[in-house]
Order: structure tokens, then sequence, then C-alpha cells
């Protein structure tokens, strides 16, 4: 039986392992196609593949397992959960495949694009620009076919032409822009807070008006400390939650 390939990733040692390879390895679940094979490779060959034991292996399987992602039968192996729910709490760790796995495995369409005048507040992260591109997007539920949120990308023009539309489609702009456009990300910043829905986002995202919504705005820096993105992402507040985890080490 053929095994399910994950994507690659470059480790982090000053992050733990066991999150960055669990977070690398829940966005190429969720963005898997449906003709991709279920079963996981072993845990040898898993942890061959990141660069990590065993033991490390097994506790990023474990957090998966745990999310209901995966399930693990002695003798048979480690298979993906097809009707796994999409949408569970986000753990922000600061890895840039957290913020891959944040945004993955949800069906997407794309609403609107092109290129826009740099909105007011966002000045200050485009210095020398008059315009940039935008990308409008809404997720929602494989199973339920409910609209989970509601994203808007400002994307630097030069990186725009290097854009794909059809992998806006089936990738977060994280992934497109790391592994498409091979941007040399840095960092990303992340803010969350609580809003209460306006009128179009209430319609969006099918919900009452002045309903509470998970406003999360994340911006991409480059190694030279240039804004890349400004993810403007309203999230339903009744399907997700965050959970932000600092690592004294």
């Amino acid at each position: 039986m053929t095994s399910f390939a994950p994507d690659s990733i470059v480790l982090n040692r000053k992050l733990p392992l066991w999150y960055q390879v669990s977070q690398s390895l829940r966005a190429s679940i969720l963005g898997r196609s449906p003709a991709d094979p279920l079963r996981l490779p072993t845990e040898e060959r898993l942890a061959e593949h990141y660069g990590v034991s065993v033991l490390t292996m097994r506790q990023a399987l474990k957090e998966l397992e745990d999310e209901g992602l995966i399930s693990r039968h002695r003798r048979r192996g480690t298979f993906i959960e097809p009707d796994a729910r999409r949408g569970a709490p986000v753990r922000l760790l600061g890895s840039v495949d957290a913020i891959v796995a944040q945004q993955s495995g949800m069906r997407t369409e794309l609403l609107a694009h092109g290129p826009a005048p740099v909105p007011g507040g966002l000045t200050d992260c485009f210095p020398g620009l008059t315009e940039v591109a935008t990308y409008h997007r809404l997720r929602f539920d494989e199973q339920t076919g409910e609209p989970t949120n509601h994203a808007v990308n400002h994307v630097r023009p030069e990186l725009a032409e290097l854009i794909d539309l059809d992998d806006l489609v089936r990738w977060p702009m994280t992934k497109v822009l790391r592994d498409v456009v091979k941007a040399d990300i840095s960092r990303i910043t992340d803010t969350v807070e609580a809003r209460l829905a306006d009128p179009e986002t209430a319609r969006l995202l099918q919900v009452p008006l002045l309903s509470p919504i998970l406003h999360y705005t994340g911006i991409t820096y480059d190694t030279e400390g240039r804004v890349l993105d400004v993810a403007v992402i309203h999230y339903r507040g009744d399907r997700f939650s965050f959970t932000v985890t600092l690592d004294a080490t």
C-alpha cells in the first residue's frame, strides 16, 4: 500500500521539535488532495524524513491523534482520518508551519483579486508603495459546508506576479509565498482580538449581525525586514479558539 508523502520542513532548533513536526505534518494532512493515500509512513520513516528521533516523532503523532486527525492501529499502521473535523483550536508557537497549519484543510473560494490602493492603516507596512495586490478568500468546513473564515491578503506587487491563483485555492498564502514563490520569510507577527461582526462579515460568514468573531492580523516579513504580506482574517467565534504557548527556553 502506498503511503502518504508529507512536505519537508527546515527545523528551528529554538522551538520544540515535536511541535514543529506535528504542525508541518498537520498542514500536509489538511492540504492533501482527495486522491492521496490515507496511510502514513512508519514512525521510523517519518523520523528519518524530518530528521528527528523516533521518540520526538511519536510525540508529534500523539498530538495529531489527540486532535483526531489520525488513528493508530497496532500491526496495521497509522492512518489519516478522512472525516476529521477541521477548525480545531490553533496553537501558535512562533513557527511558520504553525501558521500554514492554521490556514490549511478547508475548501476555499477565491472571491476577488487584483491591485488596490494600500489601505490607510497599512501605509507603514508598505512604505513607498501606492498599490498592493489584494486577495479575498472565503473558507468553508468540508463536512457542513458552513463558511468558517474570510481572509484578505495584501501582498507586494512584485510577489503577486509570481502567484498562481490555483495555488491560492489549494494552499494558504504563507505556504504559497514560502514554497512556490520562494520568498525568504524570516518571521510572522500575529495579533488576535475579539470583535463584533459588521454587516459584510456577518453576510459572508452567515452569522447574525454583531456576533462575536476573532479578528486575526498576520504580518509576514523577509530577512531584510520588508513586509511581504499582511493577512486580515475574520474567524467565526463559535468555531475557532486560539492558544498561544510560550517556550521558556
